[in-house]
C-alpha cells in the first residue's frame, strides 16, 4: 500500500515550494516595514535600502526554513506522528544531498544581498564591518536552529533567537541603515515586532509539543509545558501591544498612531482560543490565525506611523 498522503506533494516543484514556505515571508518582511516605517517619521526613509534590505531578509527566512527541515529530518524530529505538516525531506521527495546544495544557494543569495546592502547604506568602516558581522551572526542563526550537533532550537532558545533577529537587530538594524545612526525610541517597536514573531513560534511548537518532546526537541513550549506554554504566549502578546502603547504614547501626537488597537480584538479573540485548545489538533489551525494577527498588527501601526 502506497504511503502517500492525499496532502503530499506529487511533483518535487510542489515538495520544493512546501520546503520554501512562501506564507512565512510576509512576517519576515514585517520587521523591514516596521523599521522603514520609523525612519519615514524621522524623514530618513531611503527606498532602495529598504528595498535591498527585504531581498536579505526574505533570503535569510527562506534559509532558515530550508535549514529546519533538513535538521529535523536529520535528526527524525519531524515523523508522520506530528499534527504540523511534513516537507519535502520528510517525505522522501527531496534528498538530503539536494537539500544541502539549496542551502548552500540560499546562503550564496543573502551573501549577494546583504552586500549590496552594506554597499548602499553604509558609508562608515565601523558601519560596514559592524553589518557584515551581524549578517554572518544572523545566517549562523538561522542555520544552526535546527542543524549541528548542539542546535539552539532543540535547547528551548528558539524564542529568544526570534526576538533578537526578528526584532531588535531587523528592525533597529533596518532603521540604522536608512537614518546613519540609533535612537532608542526604535527599540519599543522592535521589541513589539520581534514579540509577535516569537509568539508565531510558540504556536507551532505548542501545536507540535508532544511529538518534540518524545523525539528529544526540548522547545521552550516543551520545557514550560502545555499549560505554561498557553500562559506565556498570552504574555508576550500583551507585552507586544504594551510596547506599541507607550510608543505612541510618548512619541506620537496624533490619532493614527493607535490604528493598531483595531489589531487587539482579533489577538484577544486568538488567545482565548489557545486558552481552550486542549489538544495538538485543535491548535493547528491557531498557527495561521497568529500570522495574521501578527501581520495585522504591525501593519496597521506601520501605517499609523506613515501618516503621523
Amino acid at each position: 500500500m502506497s504511503t502517500m498522503t492525499p496532502c503530499t506533494p506529487t511533483t518535487p516543484a510542489r515538495a520544493w515550494l512546501e520546503s520554501l514556505r512562501p506564507k512565512t515571508l510576509p512576517l519576515a518582511f514585517a520587521s523591514i516595514v516596521m523599521g522603514s516605517a520609523i525612519a519615514s517619521l524621522q524623514g530618513v526613509f531611503h527606498p532602495l535600502t529598504a528595498l535591498l534590505a527585504l531581498l536579505t531578509a526574505g533570503c535569510l527566512q527562506i534559509l532558515s526554513n530550508l535549514a529546519n527541515d533538513y535538521g529535523d529530518a536529520e535528526k527524525g524530529s519531524d515523523t508522520p506522528d506530528r499534527v504540523g505538516p511534513l516537507r519535502g525531506m520528510q517525505k522522501g521527495l527531496i534528498t538530503a544531498a539536494q537539500m544541502k546544495r539549496a542551502i548552500m544557494l540560499t546562503i550564496a543569495l543573502t551573501i549577494v544581498c546583504g552586500i549590496a546592502l552594506i554597499a548602499v547604506a553604509c558609508h562608515k568602516p565601523s558601519d560596514v564591518v559592524g553589518f557584515l558581522i551581524l549578517g554572518l551572526l544572523s545566517i549562523g542563526a538561522a542555520i544552526t536552529y535546527t542543524v549541528g550537533t548542539r542546535p539552539y532550537g532543540y535547547m528551548g532558545l528558539g524564542d529568544i533567537s526570534v526576538l533578537i533577529f526578528f526584532g531588535w537587530i531587523s528592525v533597529a538594524g533596518t532603521f540604522y541603515l536608512q537614518a546613519g545612526y540609533f535612537d532608542w525610541i526604535v527599540m519599543l517597536p522592535a521589541t513589539a515586532t520581534g514579540l509577535l514573531s516569537t509568539a508565531v513560534l510558540n504556536i507551532n511548537n505548542l501545536r507540535d509539543i508532544e511529538t518534540d518532546s518524545a523525539n528529544g526537541k526540548n522547545t521552550l513550549a516543551v520545557r514550560l509545558g502545555p499549560v505554561n506554554a498557553r500562559r506565556y504566549h498570552a504574555t508576550i502578546l500583551t507585552a507586544a501591544v504594551v510596547c506599541l502603547a507607550i510608543f505612541s504614547t510618548v512619541h506620537l501626537h496624533h490619532w493614527t498612531g493607535w490604528l493598531f488597537i483595531l489589531a487587539i480584538p482579533m489577538l484577544a479573540n486568538h488567545v482565548m482560543r489557545v486558552m481552550k485548545a486542549k489538544t495538538s489538533t485543535e491548535v493547528r489551525p491557531l498557527l495561521e490565525h497568529m500570522v495574521k494577527a501578527a501581520l495585522l498588527t504591525n501593519v496597521l501601526f506601520a501605517i499609523g506611523l506613515l501618516l503621523n
